[in-house]
């Protein structure tokens, strides 16, 4: 039988410093601005077999949902410029908008859902997320599915 891995949420400053330095290692090599293992691993000072031996085990929160398409769900005002104001958002963390559903407005509210790829996102899901809720006319944000 083969053991299905368990995930867990973590605040960074409960974790070892290993975990901390092998994230900052695969940083430093995902942004280019360490060329090769050996050189990620002596800027953390951490050997190489430490980083090899927990690379798979560490990601970053806000990179897990990278590249992946997130669903979020909005109460809005109805009033004109609503929703345009709230796409810009989207647009200037170069969130992809893939769909956007909405129900006939009532009582001066609109529900909508939206769905983004992230990949190119230049912000975590996190800051998106709360620039969303601090958008104009936006009543209530969240993640719904992704």
């Amino acid at each position: 039988m083969v053991k299905q891995p368990k995930y867990y949420i973590i605040e960074a400053s409960a974790l070892p410093e290993i975990f901390l330095k092998v994230a900052e290692a695969k940083r430093l090599l995902a942004t280019g601005e360490a060329a090769t293992v050996n050189e990620a691993a002596k800027r953390m000072e951490i050997s190489r077999s430490a980083f090899y031996k927990y690379r798979d085990a560490i990601l970053p929160f806000q990179n897990m949902t990278t590249g992946r398409i997130i669903t979020f769900q909005l109460m809005l005002h109805d009033e004109p410029g609503v929703l345009s104001s709230l796409l810009m958002v989207y647009a200037k963390r170069n969130a992809n908008v893939l769909t956007i559903n909405s129900i006939i407005p009532t009582n001066g509210h609109a529900l909508v859902t939206i769905s983004a790829e992230l990949t190119d996102m230049e912000v975590s899901l996190e800051e998106l997320l709360s620039e969303l809720r601090n958008a104009f006319g936006v009543i209530k944000a969240e993640i719904i599915a992704g």
